[in-house]
């Protein structure tokens, strides 16, 4: 008889795969193995970065602490140190405190209402047709893309207290009388059209960027919530927004840093001449040091702004590196 080979028919038994607990190891000694590549890719970056900023970071630091006035400036000698009397001079002010309280509302809710918006259109472009979609990202980034100082302008003419569009639709309404209305005569009104202005200016992108992480959103968890007889809202409580919450918190912060150092708005709305009603942190800042000449008191203030706005920027990469992590 033939030998049969045992080789040939004996049962080809599986590779051997590591067992759930050497997986974890193995994971977690994976992420414990430092990455060097992400750090070495951003090294350019921060050069870049280190390159522009540090001087005037550090001569602005610098200058906090000493007293420069317009003498130290055209003999260029060394102006006197006084050490933390620029800080203790800001912080017991209540008039600087009034700016930050003001500074901090306009923030939230200029970033709350953005936000509000911003999903709503994101959703609202999921609803349409593609070529309608198409037609709103289209305007939408023409939006974005006009310059800060361009949109004010626009603002400034439409509600202008004379010859202003929003006036004189206004007035149409019978028995309202809009005639020459300053909406900057009352700091509420000003504050409204401010608001309006940043608002129109930023949901564009919070739009785009919620649309574009709606469509990771999982199909069939919406089909299996409207099979469940879920409503619209609970379907967008319960899996939307989690589903987001991530994205959610990266644009709400960004939002944040860049409504914090309000400037150019308020700026050209104000004629280069914004009244004490409508001072942010960075208007005050400028006004006090080119305004008043008050060179160091106004780099105190925006070192104190920064330090603000670091508070926010760490934030913003202790929930960057949380993602990476979960990711």
């Amino acid at each position: 008889m033939q030998a049969v080979d045992s080789r040939a028919t004996a049962p080809q038994m599986p590779p051997a795969t590591p067992s759930t607990p050497d997986k974890q190891a193995a994971r977690v000694r994976r992420r414990r193995r430092p990455q060097w590549t992400p750090l070495f890719l951003a090294v350019p970056a921060l050069v870049l970065l280190a390159g522009l900023l540090a001087y005037p970071l550090g001569r602005m630091l610098v200058l906090s602490f000493q007293d420069m006035q317009l003498r130290h400036l055209f003999s260029g000698a060394t102006p006197p140190w006084v050490g933390f009397d620029n800080y203790t001079q800001i912080l017991t002010d209540g008039v600087f405190w009034r700016v930050v309280r003001r500074t901090a509302i306009f923030t939230v809710v200029s970033v709350a209402i953005s936000i509000v918006l911003g999903l709503a259109v994101a959703l609202l472009m999921q609803r349409v047709s593609n070529g309608i979609r198409v037609a709103m990202v289209i305007v939408m980034m023409f939006v974005w893309s006009i310059p800060q100082l361009v949109s004010a302008q626009i603002f400034k003419w439409m509600v202008d207290a004379d010859f202003g569009i929003l006036n004189y639709l206004i007035d149409q309404i019978p028995g309202v009388d809009f005639a020459n209305h300053s909406w900057f005569a009352s700091p509420t009104q000003g504050w409204i059209v401010i608001t309006t202005l940043v608002v129109w200016a930023g949901v564009p992108f919070l739009a785009i960027t919620l649309h574009a992480g709606l469509t990771q959103v999982p199909q069939e968890l919406r089909e299996a919530a409207m099979v469940d007889g879920a409503s619209p809202w609970q379907t967008l409580r319960n899996i939307i927004l989690p589903v987001l919450r991530p994205l959610v918190i990266i644009v709400t912060t960004l939002s944040v840093i860049w409504n914090f150092g309000l400037f150019t708005q308020v700026w050209a709305l104000r004629d280069s001449k914004p009244e004490q009603e409508y001072q942010t942190l960075a208007t005050y800042a400028f006004t006090q040091a080119f305004g008043r000449n008050e060179y160091s008191l106004g780099s105190a203030i925006s070192v104190i702004t920064v330090v603000l706005m670091l508070g926010v920027m760490a934030f913003y990469v202790r929930q960057m590196f949380q993602i990476g992590d979960v990711d």
